[in-house]
């Protein structure tokens, strides 16, 4: 089950057995999910109800996902997921300069799909003065001080490695290239003789391991990036 019951999830995607596998495996999870399979129609849909997230497909008949995001982007500040088979660092990109809080290629696991979510969801009811449940990882964001917490230990992560951290959680499992960290996370350029990145990415593995967490690897793939390994106990 989900750490957020009931929480009111608009999955707007085009094809029928992704959309009824998405709903019905959101909804085992205790999440309330409409299914739409049309950008004009979902856009509707967004617009004239309260939803706490959208599940946002790019390539969608009627009106495309970028297009939806942009036009919701007027009316509503709900959070957004873009899903789709467009998984290059380029499409990654203009998803998230169009609005979008996070971007999941396909195909994709439903478990990384149930921790983006929360990640997400967990990142909201903190902006709203809202407690929040744990994750199904046993590691606390905290956006206030820009640091983590594991059972009482505090990373003592900088704003900078807070903000790489929280990246690569809601990138589970994926690739992220050096390129796409730099500007999304640096805010600057990559040059392949700069080490800043390497620097920040050291120092979470040593914070981490000095707060005895176990089970999440920053993994270095030589030439592509960095991906983060989770595993539950």
């Amino acid at each position: 089950m989900t750490a957020f019951p009931n929480r009111q999830i608009l999955a707007i995607e085009d094809d029928p057995l992704l959309g009824v596998h998405l709903k019905d495996h959101l909804v085992r999870l205790g999440f309330a999910v409409t299914l739409c399979g049309d950008g004009r129609d979902g856009l509707v849909l967004a617009s004239e109800r309260e939803f706490d997230l959208v599940l946002l497909d790019i390539l969608l008949p009627g009106l495309d996902g970028l297009e939806v995001l942009a036009c919701l982007r007027r009316r509503r500040h709900v959070p957004v997921i873009l899903i789709s088979a467009l998984g290059d660092e380029q499409d990654r990109i203009t998803g998230f300069s169009r609005g979008a809080d996070d971007y999941l290629p396909k195909p994709f696991g439903m478990g990384e799909l149930q921790v983006r979510i929360e990640a997400i969801l967990r990142r909201v009811a903190y902006e709203r003065g809202q407690p929040a449940p744990s994750s199904v990882f046993p590691l606390h964001f905290d956006e206030g001080r820009c640091d983590v917490r594991h059972d009482d230990a505090w990373a003592g992560l900088t704003p900078t490695e807070y903000r790489l951290l929280e990246t690569f959680w809601r990138h589970p499992e994926e690739v992220l290239s050096k390129p796409f960290l730099y500007q999304q996370v640096l805010r600057r350029g990559y040059s392949r003789h700069d080490r800043s990145l390497d620097m920040h990415v050291s120092n979470i593995r040593r914070k981490l391991a000095a707060i005895d967490l176990h089970g999440v690897r920053l993994e270095a793939l030589w030439g592509r990036g960095y991906l983060l390994k989770l595993q539950v106990a």
